[in-house]
């Protein structure tokens, strides 16, 4: 895989950890205005009150998220350095990534906040745009 690819999906993972972030800044009141923000945007307007279980929620969300990011990035890089043998890898994080996808988006729809599927797709279509330019899930030889 060339460079460009590695550094692309580092970006990919690098997302993931920000995003984490922002989730998990929304667990403390003096970091939550931006997520509070997206929220807002993503439920249609709705106001939303930050109890502390939902600051509970967030930063639990947030250390989930931040550790997917950093296991998917620990698994891309032996599957680099695996070449076309490192598919199984590609196939395992591709699942998780379609698993998570249902699952938040049936979520996201169920709770009023269906508009977090845009930017769920816009994630999904990043990695998988990369998984099939790159040539990473080549048949082993």
């Amino acid at each position: 895989m060339t460079a460009f690819w590695r550094a692309y999906f580092g970006v990919f993972c690098l997302s993931l950890v920000l995003f984490g972030a922002l989730l998990s800044a929304g667990a403390f009141a003096p970091s939550s205005g931006p997520i509070a923000a997206l929220m807002a945007i993503l439920s249609g307007g709705e106001t939303i009150e930050f109890t502390a279980a939902l600051r509970f929620c967030l930063g639990l969300m947030g250390a989930i998220t931040i550790g997917w990011a950093v296991m998917i990035y620990g698994v891309m890089q032996v599957a680099f350095k695996l070449g076309a043998q490192g598919r199984p890898l590609w196939d395992a994080i591709t699942s998780g990534l379609i698993v998570w996808y249902v699952i938040d988006g049936i979520c996201s729809i169920a709770t009023g906040f269906a508009l977090n599927i845009i930017p769920n797709t816009a994630l999904a279509a990043m990695y998988l745009v990369g998984l099939n330019l790159s040539g990473a899930r080549k048949n082993a030889v």
